[in-house]
């Protein structure tokens, strides 16, 4: 893989149209190897708004590995929330909740962090640290380990702790052990690429903001992401020096929505 395109929150039944072509215009520029979306696809998680959601992600034209997010639950109906919550999901994305991407120098493991009896706050469980761990140690050396959840497993403002993943401290420092590079998220609408400090190996957190949907934070405008690795990152003398050292030679891009231009614009760029 030398392409992954990092979309969250998309809220379809909120989505604003423009939005939505300027991001299928971007997936056709950037051509990803894989599109991972980090939960919330859905406002409500009706029949509908999966559906908008099935034919968007039709128009990127590339695989896409999808976790679920507390939106994606039904809220008000619940007898479908206590008997079939994961039912609307599943009919679009498939049963697998966890899905896992695997290219021969790329690993993506989704990690389904929703409980059904919590409305917002995301949970990871002892065992779910634990298969991801394998899953990570088992990775060949030359793949990017990339872990993906919906609550995010670091904040840049202590005002947002309140939003971290049940479970955050565990899984990073386990995580990192097990080999991980890059743990992407989404679930506050906020934008942010940080290294996670005192662990024995470097992790970052790479969180994107909300990809299509209206329902934006004060300031911050719609966002994804892009990483690039590998020859599309590095020339391939640069990679080859990279790969002996122990380096992984990433490059983590936010791209913006510009409503003046009606097209994503690349806002940041952060080695990783």
């Amino acid at each position: 893989m030398s392409v992954l395109l990092h979309l969250s929150d998309t809220h379809f039944g909120t989505e604003q149209p423009q939005v939505v072509e300027a991001l299928v215009a971007l997936a056709a520029q950037q051509r990803p190897d894989v599109v991972v979306l980090s939960g919330d696809i859905t406002q409500r998680a009706s029949a509908a708004q999966f559906r908008a959601a099935k034919t968007f992600v039709d128009r990127l034209g590339a695989p896409v590995l999808a976790i679920p997010g507390n939106h994606d639950i039904a809220l008000f109906d619940l007898w479908a929330r206590l008997t079939r919550p994961y039912a609307g999901f599943a009919r679009v994305f498939g049963a697998d909740l966890e899905p896992v991407h695997s290219s021969p120098d790329c690993l993506v493991v989704g990690v389904n962090t929703t409980r059904v009896w919590r409305h917002r706050h995301g949970e990871v469980s002892g065992v779910q640290i634990a298969r991801v761990a394998r899953l990570l140690a088992a990775a060949k050396p030359e793949q990017l380990r990339v872990v993906v959840v919906h609550q995010p497993l670091a904040v840049a403002d202590a005002g947002e702790s309140v939003h971290l993943l049940r479970g955050h401290a565990r899984a990073a420092q386990v995580w990192a052990q097990a080999g991980a590079d890059l743990v992407l998220g989404g679930h506050i609408h906020l934008p942010y690429t940080m290294p996670l400090p005192g662990l024995e190996r470097h992790l970052w957190v790479v969180q994107a903001g909300t990809a299509v949907s209206r329902r934006t934070r004060p300031s911050v405008p719609n966002s994804v992401n892009v990483l690039r690795w590998g020859d599309a990152a590095n020339p391939p003398q640069a990679v080859s020096r990279n790969r002996a050292a122990g380096v992984r030679g990433c490059v983590m891009e936010r791209w913006d929505f510009f409503a003046n231009q009606q097209a994503f614009v690349r806002t940041t760029v952060n080695a990783v």
